[in-house]
């Protein structure tokens, strides 16, 4: 399945994908020095945080989607050379809105889990 969305990410940062599918995503990143905070090799959570959101809008798959709220926890501290995977599916939804359930799990744990409202517009969310 094409990647109809967020083309111009980059997946150094954000993951790559490694299963596209109706209403599902797989991605996969391997965190790096330009993401530690300090000097024990801990990731900022920003980065699975934007793994996790970038595989939402990824399992949406809309050209024009965007990400309304969301509703995460961080269940374990993700270290510098860790490889992590986000899992995204699509749940309910009406209309131009979906709720997608996101696990971002390391090599022995769950790190992260979120539910991102993800919002299908007509035209870019810059358009004029």
């Amino acid at each position: 399945m094409d990647i109809r969305t967020h083309n111009g990410i980059d997946r150094e940062l954000c993951g790559t994908p490694q299963d596209v599918a109706e209403g599902y995503s797989r991605v996969r990143l391997r965190t790096s020095k330009r993401m530690v905070v300090d000097g024990s090799g801990l990731v900022h959570g920003g980065f699975i945080f934007g793994l996790a959101d970038y595989a939402a809008m990824i399992a949406v798959n809309h050209p024009n989607v965007v990400l309304g709220a969301a509703e995460v926890r961080f269940l374990k501290p993700v270290k510098v050379d860790e490889v992590v995977v986000a899992e995204a599916k699509v749940g309910s939804g009406e209309g131009k809105k979906s709720k997608v359930t996101v696990t971002v799990k390391g090599a022995e744990a769950e790190v992260f889990r979120g539910e991102f409202f993800c919002f299908s517009l007509d035209k870019h969310v810059l358009a004029s």
